[in-house]
């Protein structure tokens, strides 16, 4: 397994010298994948409907195709669902990623085509890999195996030839023999629909294995590695994978549960790598040491649009390309894809920490924030207040979700959180002034409203026993590797929901 081990990685750091040109030529590459993706959909429906024969650039694309959301897309995909072809894409389209973005209701199903997978999920895959390898020459990931905690798939039963399921499953599921082959638990495993079940019989499964490297959700993981050491009645992970070196972990903002992991696996060179793949397209890589900011892929066939968060809600928001982006400044992506996906926002927000290379950092959702009196919290303040409150009163995080209370009689406004400590703060009160304050010191139209509670008073915080958002996310049929509590609504659905839960 050394000489392997050896070759793979010479394989993978080969990648860096492409991810080095796109990042001296970032302008270049995204306009070469501009005229690809326009001449490729040339034929499709779609391409006809907004003439791309006729397109030669940028802009005509941006006068002639509006701004897209699922919900404008979603009449072509539910067609393509059926079995229609040559709709949004000219290949085949046999997979669809099922998606919920939040834990709400509506389900989304977005066109996995196979330029998707192979140019943009798997290679997203390999280049986390050959990033990793370029960091860390000692590297032996490849002497052992990794462990892949992903979702479920099934068949669509609008059409036999078509098939869905979460985007890991899918990827899973069309995973190249040779990935598969260092990859644990096997398929029957990783694909079944019944997540506690499949907990349990992946961590029976892998305790035998050599796992040289994790991949998975940060909530989901900590699930299986606890009952991993319930079973083997060893202290952390160390004692169980010795040779675990690496966590590629994503979907959610890890330092909440930091501190968890570091408890789990004791090695100060246990190495952490965030990635921001979505159902969509894979987007970003940690790239240099544990920053917490990502490179922007460029080379995915992907092309990217920005539109700045303040037109976000104008009927037809100007959207920037990549040139024209500022530092610091809170922007929607919008992307056209390989997979048959034109000029679509996907709801998240980024802000750019550098413009050579382009590195961005999450901020949150355009639709995951609280602005209920115009205090415009996004998760970004949220996750700040709650990391300096947990440093500072020696309390550790696994879920939480906040919304606002809204004015009632001649009570002012606020904002209701829901926690669920693994380590309880050692002052409840002094937590919440400190994520109180420190909200206010992030957020100057926070700190506007709170001021002497003229509109918003001191928010009101609810200790929720452990469990809790497990027995919702059960409740609501939402247990698996991609779903996720939302952390920040405008509206009091999921918190009245799991009030319900605590006081039951």
């Amino acid at each position: 397994m050394t000489i392997v081990n050896s070759f793979l990685n010479w394989v993978m750091k080969k990648r860096m010298h492409q991810i080095e040109l796109f990042m001296k030529y970032p302008d270049e590459v995204q306009e070469e994948w501009f005229h690809e993706l326009i001449h490729s959909a040339v034929g499709t429906e779609w391409g006809k409907t907004y003439d791309y024969r006729s397109i030669e650039s940028v802009e005509d694309y941006r006068e002639r195709v509006p701004i897209q959301n699922y919900e404008t897309l979603k009449p072509y995909i539910e067609r393509m669902l059926k079995g229609e072809q040559n709709i949004l894409w000219p290949s085949e389209v046999k997979w669809f990623a099922k998606s919920s973005g939040t834990t709400s209701d509506r389900s989304k199903f977005i066109p996995v085509t196979q330029e998707s997978l192979e140019e943009c999920h798997f290679k997203g895959g390999k280049d986390m890999l050959a990033i990793y390898c370029n960091n860390n020459p000692e590297a032996r990931i490849f002497t052992g195996k990794s462990l892949v905690l992903g979702g479920s798939h099934q068949i669509n039963q609008l059409n036999t030839d078509s098939f869905y399921g979460d985007l890991s499953a899918v990827l899973i599921k069309n995973i190249p023999i040779w990935a598969e082959l260092m990859r644990t638990p096997d398929m029957s495993i990783a694909l079944m629909d019944n997540y506690e079940e499949k907990i349990e019989k992946m961590a029976k499964v892998t305790i035998n294995e050599n796992v040289t490297n994790i991949v998975g959700v940060p909530t989901w993981t900590i699930v299986l590695a606890k009952r991993v050491l319930e079973l083997t009645g060893k202290d952390n992970l160390m004692e169980v994978w010795p040779n675990l070196e690496l966590y590629i972990h994503g979907a959610v903002n890890f330092e909440p549960y930091k501190d968890q992991f570091e408890s789990l696996v004791p090695n100060k060179s246990m190495y952490y790598l965030e990635t921001y793949n979505a159902s969509e397209g894979f987007f970003g890589i940690q790239d240099h040491g544990q920053e917490k900011d990502l490179l922007l892929m460029l080379d995915y066939g992907i092309y990217y649009e920005f539109i700045p968060m303040e037109h976000i809600d104008e009927e037809n928001p100007k959207a920037l390309s990549l040139h024209e982006v500022e530092l610091g400044k809170n922007y929607a992506i919008v992307i056209s894809t390989n997979g048959g996906l034109w000029r679509y926002m996907i709801g998240d927000t980024v802000k750019f920490t550098s413009l050579s290379p382009y590195r961005i950092r999450i901020t949150g959702r355009t639709k995951h924030f609280i602005n209920a009196f115009g205090e415009e919290v996004i998760i970004e303040n949220a996750e700040k207040a709650l990391t300096k409150a947990c440093s500072e009163t020696d309390a550790s995080i696994l879920d939480y979700t906040a919304c606002p209370i809204y004015f009632s009689g001649e009570d002012v406004g606020g904002h209701e959180w829901i926690i669920e400590f693994e380590r309880a703060p050692n002052e409840f009160d002094r937590f919440i002034d400190i994520l109180d304050n420190t909200l206010r010191e992030v957020n100057s139209d926070y700190d506007a409203k709170r001021f002497k509670d003229m509109a918003l008073k001191r928010p009101l915080v609810h200790h929720a026993p452990n469990g809790t958002f497990y027995k919702w996310l059960k409740h609501k049929g939402k247990l698996g590797g991609q779903h996720k509590v939302p952390r920040l609504a405008n509206e009091r659905k999921y918190v009245d929901e799991i009030l319900e839960i605590i006081r039951n």
